[in-house]
């Protein structure tokens, strides 16, 4: 797979750290962890584009799938077409932090940490060669905006994955409560734009739950 630059930061993080440093310890689980999850990790991805029509109060039509959000109205505002895509770290990376939760918790917890860290990670690798590519083209990308962000309704994850057909290409499902499987998985939206508007926007601060214990 792709070489990846995880943040050791973002896995402290998401272990709850914040502005404390991880002793010794904890570090070089974190190293060991990373590097089992190199080997059993296997990043796949697949995006397609599609007109985009706002409407009032609201009211998005990307082609694919029809919704009523403010908080992606307002990220989408002056493009002309939307990008959607899902990305996965595959079965592999589930499987491994199963086995670490029947014998070895603490393992799995920051298998859990460096999982959401590598596919972040990923996903913004992704999202820079796309903004270059359309960039070629004097075209501008905004920040990915995933459902279940803001008031951006997570329903609308079957219809963008249908959209990709990303069980059969990538092997991503949806559970009957719109959970992902495997569940190191994402699916985006992100707008393009004509005008040169840059911003690299992500993750806490593109969603407005100000109260999560892992904000940034």
């Amino acid at each position: 797979m792709r070489r990846l630059e995880i943040s050791r930061k973002e896995i402290f993080r998401y272990l709850g750290y914040g502005r404390t440093e991880p002793d010794s310890r904890v570090k070089d689980l974190a190293e060991s962890c990373i590097a089992e999850l190199e080997r059993e990790a296997a990043p796949k991805a697949v995006s397609r584009a599609y007109p985009l029509s706002l409407g009032q109060d609201g009211v998005i039509d990307g082609g694919c799938f029809q919704t009523v959000s403010r908080n992606l109205w307002k990220n989408l505002k002056d493009c002309t077409e939307i990008v959607i895509f899902a990305a996965t770290l595959g079965a592999g990376a589930d499987h491994l932090i199963r086995k670490y939760m029947q014998v070895e918790m603490s393992r799995a917890v920051v298998l859990q940490a460096a999982a959401t860290a590598m596919l972040e990670d990923y996903c913004d690798s992704l999202c820079r060669e796309q903004q270059e590519a359309y960039e070629r083209e004097e075209l501008y990308l905004r920040p990915r905006f995933s459902p279940g962000y803001g008031d951006f309704p997570l329903n609308v994850q079957e219809q963008i994955l249908n959209a990709l057909e990303a069980g059969k290409r990538i092997g991503i499902k949806l559970t009957d409560s719109l959970l992902m499987v495997p569940t190191k998985s994402v699916t985006a939206v992100m707008g393009v734009s004509p005008k040169p508007y840059r911003c690299d926007v992500k993750g806490c601060e593109a969603c407005r739950k100000t109260d999560c214990l892992y904000r940034r």
